[in-house]
C-alpha cells in the first residue's frame, strides 16, 4: 500500500477499473465510517450508459459533465453529513483533478488495484451491469497511478472485502 493522506478527509473516492469492487467496498467503507455512500454509476447521463452498454468506451467529452455532477453530489452530501464515500472510476489523473477542482477541496482516493484476470473473473460474474467485460482492456489502458502529490491509497483486490475496508478505514483516519 502506498499512502499520503490527510487527517479525516471529508470526500473519499473508492476508485478503480470496472469490476474491481468499487461499489461493494464503497458501501462497506461508508457503513464502517457511518457516512453516506454515493455510487457515481448512478449519476451517469443515460447517453453514457447506453454508449457503454453498446460496447463503446466513454470519451473525455462524455466524462467531464458526469465528473462535475459527481463532485457536486459529493460536496453537497459532505456539506450536509460531514463526510461521504463515493465509488467512481476516476482512472486518470485529469479526472481526479476535475473532481478535486469542482469540489474545491482535497479528496482522498482509494485505488482498488489488482490482476486483470482476477478483475475479469469478477466482471464475468456480475450480471446486469451496463459495462460489458469487453471494455476491461480500455479501463486498464486508461488507469493512471497516483502522483506523489495525490492523497492516494492503493489496496490489492485479492484481499477479502473486510480486509480491504479495514485497511482503507485505517489509512483514512
Amino acid at each position: 500500500m502506498s499512502s499520503s493522506s490527510t487527517a479525516q478527509p471529508r470526500l473519499i473516492v473508492v476508485m478503480g477499473v470496472s469490476g474491481a469492487g468499487k461499489s461493494t467496498i464503497g458501501e462497506e467503507l461508508a457503513e464502517q465510517l457511518d457516512v453516506p455512500f454515493i455510487d457515481a454509476d448512478n449519476l451517469h447521463p443515460r447517453a453514457n450508459v447506453e454508449k457503454m452498454r453498446g460496447g463503446s468506451p466513454l470519451e473525455d467529452t462524455d466524462r467531464w459533465p458526469w465528473l462535475e455532477i459527481v463532485a457536486d453530489a459529493m460536496r453537497n452530501t459532505a456539506d450536509t453529513n460531514g463526510r461521504v464515500v463515493c465509488a467512481c472510476s476516476a482512472l486518470r489523473r485529469s479526472y481526479r483533478d476535475c473532481l478535486r477542482n469542482r469540489a474545491e477541496e482535497p479528496i482522498a482516493f482509494v485505488l482498488l488495484h489488482g490482476d486483470k484476470s482476477v478483475i475479469a473473473e469478477r466482471q464475468a460474474n456480475r450480471p446486469g451491469h451496463f459495462m460489458p467485460p469487453a471494455l476491461l482492456d480500455s479501463q486498464f489502458a486508461t488507469l493512471e497511478q497516483f502522483g506523489p502529490d495525490e492523497h492516494g491509497i492503493t489496496i490489492d483486490v485479492a484481499l477479502s472485502i473486510d480486509e480491504i475496508v479495514d485497511e482503507a478505514a485505517a489509512a483514512l483516519s
